[in-house]
């Protein structure tokens, strides 16, 4: 599917959902609700879901409609990143996944990082915030910013059971990516961060 499509129909659902929170007037609601089946029909043509299941996936959203947050710790070792293996498509990733409610980014990130990897990490400081509509990923529905953190190791070795995979790989022997979670060229970007310590955070 291509990205613009997804795209295109995430914002025709955030301009229903929105309106459909804020308006009373019956013939507005309507239109509303005519926005948000043009967003479903959008999504079926390009994604060959069934249009039920989009119907209600968008409609399960509630509130105000904003962006989904990813975190993704960014841990390394010696010049090394670590690395786990994704169950889903056997590729490789940084660890992290959605934010949780009632978790700041840095206690998100941390958790992050000791389930799927076993390691305790400090959470350090914001190396990026990327929208991943601007990023060459494949296309979802949502529309998500993603942090990467830095994370220090507080020991050498994994004091937890990890979920995945983990390995520590040096920037020129990266690993087959997933690219659903992680691009090349954010992994190259990350690298150059450990190089150069005192850079900004990169902003979208």
């Amino acid at each position: 599917m291509d990205a613009r499509w997804a795209a295109w129909a995430a914002r025709l659902n955030a301009v229903a959902q929105n309106g459909l929170l804020y308006s009373q007037n019956p013939f507005d609601r309507e239109r509303y609700n005519s926005v948000r089946k043009i967003a479903v029909e959008i999504m079926e043509a390009n994604t060959g879901v069934e249009s039920a299941l989009i119907r209600d996936f968008f409609e399960r959203e509630q509130g105000y409609a904003t962006p989904k947050v990813e975190v993704r710790g960014a841990v390394f070792r010696e010049g090394t990143l670590l690395f786990v293996k994704e169950p889903e498509d056997g590729l490789w990733s940084l660890p992290g996944g959605w934010a949780d409610v009632g978790e700041s980014p840095s206690e998100n990130v941390v958790r992050e990082v000791f389930e799927e990897a076993g390691y305790a990490t400090r959470a350090a400081k914001l190396l990026a915030v990327y929208d991943r509509n601007k990023h060459a990923q494949p296309a979802i529905a949502h529309h998500v910013y993603k942090l990467f953190i830095r994370c220090e190791l507080l020991g050498p070795e994994p004091t937890g059971k990890a979920e995945a995979e983990a390995k520590f790989f040096d920037k020129n022997a990266i690993p087959k990516l997933s690219t659903m979670r992680v691009t090349a060229e954010q992994i190259a970007r990350l690298f150059e961060h450990d190089r150069h310590p005192d850079w900004p955070a990169d902003l979208d």
